[in-house]
C-alpha cells in the first residue's frame, strides 16, 4: 500500500499545553487547569466572600469583585505549577496569553482592558510572587512525608522558647492547630476559631491577639481562606521561620522579670529563660482543653511545667526555667501550686511528677514528712471547682454553638431573600406581615407560554412576561425582545462601558 494512503482508526490524542510548550514536567492536573480552567470551582471558594473591616462579619463582594479574584487564583496556582516544573517567566506568559488556553482568560481580560504591557506586568508580579512560595517550600509526595513534616514540626515547637503569657497562650493555639493538622495528614488543613478556641481553652479574642501577635508575624501559621457558612477556614502550618531570620516581633509584655530594669544592674545581661526550651506538646494538647487549666486556674505555666517535668523528671529550678521557658518566679509560684495539690513532688532540689498526674490525681510524696497544707486532688475536675473555673469550656461551646445557630439562621435568610417582617397590631392581637420581594411572582399569576395573568381580569397581560429566571419583566410595545435577548444587550453594553472607561 502506498505510504500517503495509510491510515489508523485509533483516535487522536489531544495535545495538552505542557507539551505544546516544551514543559513535559508539568502535571497531568496543572495542564488541565491551564486548558480548561477551573472546572471544579477548586479555586472559587472565597472569592466572592471577605472579611468585613470589624473582622468578625463576611461582606459578600460584587461578581465584578468575585470573578477577578477567581482569575487571580487561577493565574497564581498555574504561575506555582510552572515555577515548580521549573519553567520561566516567559513560558508562563505564553500559556496565560493563549488563546485557547480557559486558565488564562484573567491575564487575557487584563491585556484586553489595559493593554499587553499591564497584563505582562502584572503576570511579572505573580511570577515573582510564585517564585518565593515555591522556592520556600516543598511538595509532600505521600502521606508518610506530611507525617515526618509534622513531625519535625512537633519536635521544632518543643524546643522552642515560648516566653511570658502571650507566649504560652500561642503555643496553646498552635498546638490545638497541629492537632488539626495530624487528623487531616498534612500541614494543610481546615478549623473554624469556634473549634481552635475550645481546643486550646482560650476565648476568641485572646485566640485572635496570639494570631494577629505572635503565631503570624513568626511565620508559625497563615490563614489561606477565611471561613464563610459551614466551612471554616484554611490554615497552613510553617516552621516559625521568621522568627529565625531575625523579623522583629512584639513582646508580650515590655516590662517582666525575664528583662532587667537596667543594663547597668548586670542582673541579667540576656533573657532569663534561655533557648534549650525542652517540653512534650503532646501532654499539652491533650490537657490545655481542661477547665482546671482555664485563665484564673493552674493556668498555661502549670501547663509548661506539666510538659517540660513530662518530657525530662528530676529538673532543677534553673532547669525549668530554661525547659519550660518561664521565668524564676513564675516557676517557683507555679510548683508551689501545683504540690499544693499533690501533682509534683520535690527531693532536694529537683521536681518530678506524682505518679498519676496527668489524670489529675495528687499524692503525698513518699519519702518526705506529709504537710498540712497539701490536699491531693482526686481530678482535674476537683481542681477545676478548687479554682471556680469548672464549667468554663462548657459555657464556652453552649456560646459558640448559639452564636453558630444564629449565623446558620441568617445565611439561610440571605439565601431565601427573607426580609423582615412587619408586625401590626390590630384588636389588641399581633399580626405577622411579611415582606415579599419585589420580583416574586405569586403562584396565581403564572400562565402558559411563561405569561402573566392579570390579577383584576383574571387574562393574560400581553405586556409582562416571567424570565427563564422566575423574575417579573415587563416588554413593552415598542420593545419585543425575549428575555435571552435583554440580557444580551445588557451585557453587550456593559462590555462597551468598560472599554470606553
Amino acid at each position: 500500500m502506498p505510504h500517503h494512503t495509510q491510515q489508523t482508526d485509533s483516535p487522536r490524542r489531544p495535545i495538552h499545553p505542557s507539551e505544546r510548550l516544551g514543559l513535559h514536567r508539568l502535571p497531568r492536573a496543572a495542564a488541565d487547569l491551564v486548558l480548561l480552567g477551573d472546572l471544579t470551582g477548586r479555586y472559587a471558594a472565597g472569592s466572592y466572600s471577605r472579611l468585613g473591616s470589624d473582622g468578625r462579619t463576611v461582606v459578600l463582594r460584587e461578581d465584578r469583585q468575585g470573578a477577578a479574584e477567581h482569575g487571580h487564583r487561577i493565574t497564581a496556582a498555574i504561575a506555582c505549577h510552572v515555577a515548580r516544573a521549573g519553567g520561566t517567566a516567559d513560558e508562563l506568559s505564553r500559556l496565560l496569553l493563549h488563546p485557547d488556553h480557559e486558565g488564562g482568560r484573567h491575564a487575557r481580560h487584563i491585556a484586553l482592558r489595559s493593554g499587553q504591557a499591564r497584563a505582562l506586568d502584572y503576570i511579572r508580579r505573580v511570577w515573582s510572587s510564585a517564585s518565593a512560595v515555591v522556592s520556600s517550600t516543598r511538595v509532600l509526595q505521600s502521606r508518610q512525608q506530611a507525617h515526618e513534616v509534622l513531625a519535625a514540626l512537633r519536635d521544632r515547637i518543643e524546643t522552642t522558647p515560648w516566653r511570658g503569657e502571650r507566649g504560652r497562650t500561642a503555643l496553646r493555639v498552635l498546638r490545638a492547630h497541629l492537632n488539626f493538622a495530624e487528623v487531616a495528614g498534612g500541614p494543610l488543613h481546615h478549623a473554624s476559631e469556634r473549634q481552635t478556641a475550645e481546643e486550646a481553652g482560650v476565648s476568641r479574642t485572646t485566640l485572635r491577639v496570639v494570631y494577629e501577635t505572635v503565631l503570624k508575624p513568626r511565620g508559625w501559621l497563615r490563614r489561606l481562606r477565611v471561613g464563610h457558612g459551614r466551612e471554616g477556614s484554611t490554615w497552613y502550618l510553617g516552621d516559625g521561620s521568621a522568627h529565625r531570620h531575625g523579623v522583629p516581633v512584639p513582646l508580650s509584655r515590655f516590662r517582666t522579670t525575664q528583662y532587667p530594669p537596667d543594663p547597668a544592674l548586670e542582673e541579667w545581661p540576656t533573657p532569663e529563660t534561655g533557648v534549650a526550651a525542652d517540653i512534650d506538646s503532646t501532654v499539652i494538647g491533650r490537657l490545655m482543653g481542661h477547665d482546671a487549666f482555664a485563665h484564673h486556674g493552674l493556668g498555661s505555666s502549670a501547663l509548661m511545667i506539666i510538659g517540660a517535668l513530662h518530657a525530662r523528671p528530676a529538673q532543677t529550678i534553673a532547669e525549668l526555667v530554661g525547659s519550660a521557658s518561664v521565668s524564676r518566679a513564675t516557676a517557683y509560684r507555679t510548683l508551689r501550686r501545683l504540690a499544693d495539690h499533690g501533682l509534683v513532688h520535690h527531693s532536694g532540689e529537683t521536681w518530678s511528677l506524682a505518679p498519676r498526674a496527668l489524670e489529675g490525681f495528687g499524692a503525698n510524696s513518699p519519702d518526705a514528712v506529709p504537710e498540712p497544707t497539701i490536699q491531693p486532688a482526686h481530678s482535674w475536675d476537683a481542681v477545676a471547682q478548687h479554682y471556680g473555673t469548672a464549667g468554663v469550656a462548657a459555657r464556652r461551646k453552649a456560646l459558640h454553638a448559639a452564636e453558630r445557630a444564629a449565623y446558620r439562621e441568617a445565611l439561610e435568610r440571605l439565601s431565601e431573600h427573607r426580609s423582615k417582617a412587619v408586625v401590626i397590631v390590630r384588636d389588641g392581637c399581633q399580626v405577622l406581615v411579611p415582606a415579599p420581594r419585589p420580583d416574586e411572582i405569586p403562584s396565581a399569576w403564572h400562565a402558559p407560554g411563561g405569561r402573566v395573568l392579570n390579577p383584576v381580569t383574571g387574562r393574560p397581560d400581553a405586556e409582562w412576561r416571567v424570565a427563564t429566571d422566575g423574575r417579573l419583566i415587563l416588554i413593552t410595545p415598542s420593545d419585543q425582545r425575549s428575555y435571552d435577548e435583554l440580557a444580551a444587550a445588557h451585557a453587550e453594553a456593559l462590555s462597551e462601558w468598560e472599554s470606553a472607561a
